[in-house]
């Protein structure tokens, strides 16, 4: 069963003007529903409301002409200790990305070289070079609290610079540059290079523990859920039953220090607490009363989402590995810049799937349906030959038009944007709390980050409540 079939039905409910819980969690993804369950441990009550027809936020694992594509966040790296140990509580099974045999390399020359291990096919003289630049970042990285990368002394500084300027400081190497730069840009923040900072990039590299993580496929991109990543929101939203409202905008919070009162066009949630749970870039669309303080209006202001195509093709057979080609792919010089093998557990079908971001996926969207996926397809087959031309399922997910997304993978700042305002994305408005990837510091833009934050709210939640209590009680008994 898809993740889009298996939805929640609007309960009784719903029919009544009026909804009185504890807690109020807008947004059913990770950090939503993790914050959902860890509450109801706690003995608060909750109610989660969901924009979309269905649970997972930027998790989406659907059936798309017979063939299950995870048309969202997918992967699980060692590192991730919140998500492996929410996996494993949740009762569901991993395996392993396919990645036997040798990976692609395409460089300037427009040729595909075959390679093995993690340094990329290139001159010595680059090689070298990027050897020497990513033992720099590692030792940067290594100083970076990820929870507070605006502490560092040299924040200020390192967030004037933009990452590509960065990077052509420290060498004319121009195939050593665009290697470097496209794992925190093209790969992951999925904006051009010159649109952020250094700092934003050593945050993106110090979430996952050093910048040679982030590099490395076999530990980024290590493993799958079996039945896709959506399972993890599905069974959370599963736990707390008809407490999940599906097809509920909100679309205005009236909020004092005593609580908040929320509206959909159907339902009325009153709450001591409320939990905004998704993407920072779509508080806009709730009308907040009083408005959100100063402080968090600029903030909101300096963040974007990033862009990118994430491409499904499958094929009859994982012709590749007839090949000896593990699906690995690489290269700053392709309109797909990096593509894997993303064949499902069991399924005797392959499937592989490439990516496409920010300029170059804005290029292809002038094209017409059919022009995008030729281009596209063209793209792949430099890595793995003519046969990559004819899948016989053919999809791609654009977050960029999903109405409550409107982006991928996640938000960051602009130039100057995480020294200035990055302290304040997690600050409490009075009885609001703030929690997404977005903002996490672990496992940042990552499922992993979600449920950290999540786990992270429900705390501050659980304790307010408990010292509410200790204070009513000294109140009580010094009458």
């Amino acid at each position: 069963m898809s993740g889009r079939d298996r939805y929640y039905t609007p309960t009784k409910e719903l029919q009544m003007t009026e909804i009185t819980r504890d807690v109020l969690i807008i947004g059913a993804g990770a950090a939503g529903l993790t914050a959902a369950n860890d509450l109801r441990k706690a003995g608060l009550s909750v109610a989660v409301l969901e924009a979309r027809d269905r649970v997972g936020g930027r998790l989406w694992t659907d059936v798309i002409d017979g063939a299950m594509l995870e048309i969202g966040g997918q992967w699980v790296s060692p590192d991730q200790e919140a998500l492996i140990e929410t996996i494993e509580e949740l009762g569901l099974e991993t395996y392993s990305r396919y990645r036997e045999g040798d990976s692609v390399y395409v460089g300037p020359d427009g040729k595909a070289h075959r390679f093995t291990g993690e340094m990329f096919p290139v001159a010595a003289e680059t090689e070298a070079e990027i050897a020497r630049i990513t033992d720099i970042l590692d030792a940067l990285v290594a100083e970076i609290d990820p929870d507070r990368p605006w502490a560092h002394p040299n924040a200020a500084d390192w967030d004037s610079i933009t990452w590509d300027a960065w990077l052509r400081k420290q060498t004319d190497d121009d195939e050593a540059v665009r290697n470097l730069a496209f794992a925190t840009g093209s790969a992951m923040l999925t904006k051009p290079t010159h649109t952020f900072s250094l700092l934003q990039s050593l945050l993106m590299a110090a979430s996952a523990g050093s910048y040679s993580n982030l590099v490395d496929a076999d530990f980024i991109l290590d493993k799958r859920v079996v039945g896709g990543l959506q399972e993890v929101p599905l069974r959370l939203a599963e736990r707390l039953g008809d407490d999940v409202l599906l097809n509920q905008p909100v679309r205005g919070l009236e909020w004092t220090d005593a609580g908040v009162v929320a509206t959909t066009d159907e339902v009325t949630v009153r709450a001591r607490h409320a939990i905004l749970a998704h993407a920072p870039v779509l508080y806009s669309r709730i009308a907040f009363v009083p408005p959100l303080p100063r402080r968090q209006h600029q903030l909101h202001q300096h963040l974007s989402m990033g862009f990118v195509i994430k491409v499904h093709a499958v094929y009859d057979r994982p012709f590749w590995r007839e090949q000896g080609l593990s699906g690995t792919a690489f290269s700053p010089y392709e309109l797909s810049h990096e593509a894997y093998d993303n064949t499902n557990h069991g399924d005797e079908r392959g499937t592989l799937v490439g990516f496409v971001s920010d300029a170059n996926a804005d290029g292809v969207f002038e094209l017409s349906a059919e022009e995008r996926k030729e281009r596209i397809l063209e793209s792949l087959s430099h890595y793995y030959g003519p046969e990559a031309k004819n899948p016989v399922v053919y999809y791609e997910s654009d977050w960029g038009s999903e109405e409550w997304t409107r982006g991928a993978y996640a938000a960051s700042f602009d130039m100057g944007g995480l020294h200035r305002y990055g302290a304040d994305l997690r600050t409490a408005v009075g009885p609001i709390q703030f929690a997404c990837s977005d903002m996490a510091g672990a496992g940042y833009q990552h499922v992993d980050g979600a449920i950290r934050m999540g786990h992270l709210v429900a705390a501050n939640i659980v304790e307010a409540s408990r010292e509410a209590g200790r204070d009513a009680g000294v109140a009580e008994s010094s009458n």
